[in-house]
């Protein structure tokens, strides 16, 4: 065990000690969970008080750097409150003789699920023969890889950012987000309102769940990058002739006026309007798009222990996590909704076929968002990163060898030895990635070029809404258009938009439809898009996207017309 590299990088993370080629808890904290495991008639904890008291026992009895962390300095009032107060009787009886007994035992098995985990992390795919890393270890800025985890260990690591025992003294110096439930708590305490009390309900639900039926499935976590630089058989960071000469025909985009993202019914990347730190605010005060989402799925939060912020080329891709809590409202009207039981069907892997692509946009971009440089180094190339699929590159360049695309690939220094370099002849690699490890090497057929906007109802395609916009500040018709675009040219074969009523986007399907109409490629779509936010950027124009491009939608008249502007 201890040559292990994976386990090297993230033990300084674990609450855990490693010995003679073995993970162990300390005695003491052995003890202290096996009195909690026998129940409040043994152990004495049957209120919030008590619990956290106990919490802040057992860190003491963890190593001399946990125990001189200090947690948020009202997290005891948290946990009084809502265990003591918000939580009736019967609950309360529930919580302290069944559940937290039950995540007693399961930390006291943390160790062994460690130690399995590691036995079986190197021949998870395919035997070991690829070469495949998949286990738990820190997943690193700039380095693409991917973790599985199986759902009982899991909760086992949630069980610890509930007993608030992860050290976090070097977290900060990697750039990791948050991972103990002290501040969520302290929250409630310090601001009390309903939704933070709601958020920690959803928590508390997940917990109960797990402990009276343990999960067995899989959740695998990828973190996906583009390289700055090129590298051979790679796709990279694309610079702005790539896309301005792309002849990729556009998607099919499906726009949804009501609705919700982890709803759709599709097999689809669903977008996670994310903080460059996985998870945002979930675990503080925050409660929109991506905070919901983790508490909805809490085995979402899994990530935040392993995974430092994203770069502006990164994006995160998670497969498998369970829902388990239904909900209604958004923001300060959020609440928890009762149970909710997820039907989704599973891989042979285990993992439940929910899709979940973490991706920050720029946040509060006012009028630089029209500039090339957050148009084009940032947003759509951070949109295609989280929508390309790296272990399709071969077949990817190997397509366009004739075409635009492939020519500006190949001016990014993609080098091609002198005797005329086949694709064809490309070694196979094999990638790492969700897709790539489990899915079929499905691509479009572009030698035989569609009349109409692409449908492929085999592939996996994307569920998306208002990325960057809302409290990120971010244009809603410049963002959608963005995303159509990143899924286009990373060859997904529709791309389904909610609105969620957003006033700016009520044409989207009709300038959608006129842009279809007239067989626009990206590359045409793109310089559009170009244009307009230069004369945006430079004051010609204070029009929306779609009114510029479309005058007569501004007068009501839904005509499709073809005498504005064109490619």
């Amino acid at each position: 065990m201890e040559e292990r590299e994976d386990l090297r990088s993230i033990l300084p993370y674990l609450p855990l000690v490693l010995r003679s080629s073995s993970l162990f808890w300390p005695s003491q904290v052995v003890e202290a969970l096996k009195a909690l495991s026998r129940g409040p008639d043994h152990s004495k904890v049957d209120s919030g008080e008590l619990l956290f008291l106990a919490i802040s026992d057992i860190r003491h009895s963890l190593t001399l750097t946990l125990s001189a962390e200090s947690l948020a300095s009202s997290a005891a009032d948290g946990y009084a409150l809502f265990f003591d107060d918000l939580m009736s009787r019967a609950e309360s009886a529930k919580w302290f003789g069944e559940v937290v007994p039950a995540l007693a035992n399961l930390l006291l098995r943390l160790p062994l699920l460690l130690e399995t985990h590691y036995q079986n992390a190197d021949e998870l795919i395919n035997g070991g023969r690829d070469g495949v890393k998949t286990g738990l270890r820190l997943l690193d800025s700039q380095e693409p890889g991917i973790v599985f985890l199986s759902q009982e260990l899991t909760g086992a690591l949630l069980a610890c950012s509930f007993f608030c025992l992860f050290p976090i003294t070097d977290r900060g110096a990697k750039h990791l987000p948050t991972i103990n439930f002290d501040h969520l708590f302290a929250s409630l305490y310090d601001m009390y309102n309903e939704k933070q009390e709601n958020k920690i309900k959803c928590i508390i639900h997940y917990f109960e769940r797990i402990c009276s039926c343990l999960p067995l499935g899989v959740v695998s976590f990828e973190r996906k990058v583009l390289p700055l630089e090129c590298i051979p058989f790679h796709v990279c960071y694309p610079k702005a002739n790539i896309w301005s000469k792309s002849i990729i025909s556009l998607c099919r985009l499906e726009v949804y006026r009501s609705g919700l993202i982890e709803n759709q019914p599709n097999e689809a990347l669903e977008v996670d309007f994310a903080n460059k730190y996985i998870g945002g605010g979930a675990l503080h005060r925050g409660c929109v798009q991506e905070e919901i989402r983790f508490m909805i799925s809490p085995e979402l939060i899994a990530g935040m222990l392993f995974l430092p912020s994203m770069a502006d080329n990164e994006a995160v891709e998670i497969v498998g996590t369970e829902r388990f809590s239904n909900y209604t409202g958004y923001a300060s009207s959020f609440r928890f909704a009762g149970d909710y039981v997820d039907k989704r069907e599973v891989d042979y892997m285990g993992r439940r076929k929910t899709r979940i692509i973490a991706m920050d946009a720029i946040c509060s971009p006012g009028k630089r968002q029209y500039g090339l440089e957050c148009l084009l180094r940032r947003e759509i190339n951070k949109a295609f990163c989280g929508f390309f699929d790296q272990s399709k590159c071969q077949q990817y360049l190997r397509l366009f060898q004739d075409d635009g695309f492939c020519r500006a690939q190949l001016d990014q220094d993609v080098k091609v030895s002198s005797n005329n370099f086949l694709f064809s002849e490309v070694p196979t690699t094999h990638f790492a990635t969700n897709e790539g490890i489990l899915e079929d090497q499905r691509i479009r057929n572009f030698k035989e070029k569609s009349t109409q906007c692409l449908d492929h109802q085999d592939e996996i395609g994307i569920a998306t809404g208002n990325w960057g916009c809302g409290a990120f500040g971010g244009d809603p018709e410049l963002k959608a258009i963005i995303q159509w675009l990143a899924a286009s040219q990373a060859l997904r074969p529709f791309i389904s938009y909610y609105t969620f009523g957003v006033e700016a986007l009520l044409t989207l399907d009709q300038v959608s439809q006129w842009i279809c109409s007239h067989k626009w490629t990206v590359g045409d779509l793109w310089n559009m898009l170009v244009e307009y936010s230069s004369q945006r950027l430079t004051g010609e124009t204070r029009l929306g996207f779609f009114n510029w491009l479309l005058p007569s939608l501004s007068s009501c008249d839904t005509t499709m017309v073809d005498t504005m502007h064109r490619p």
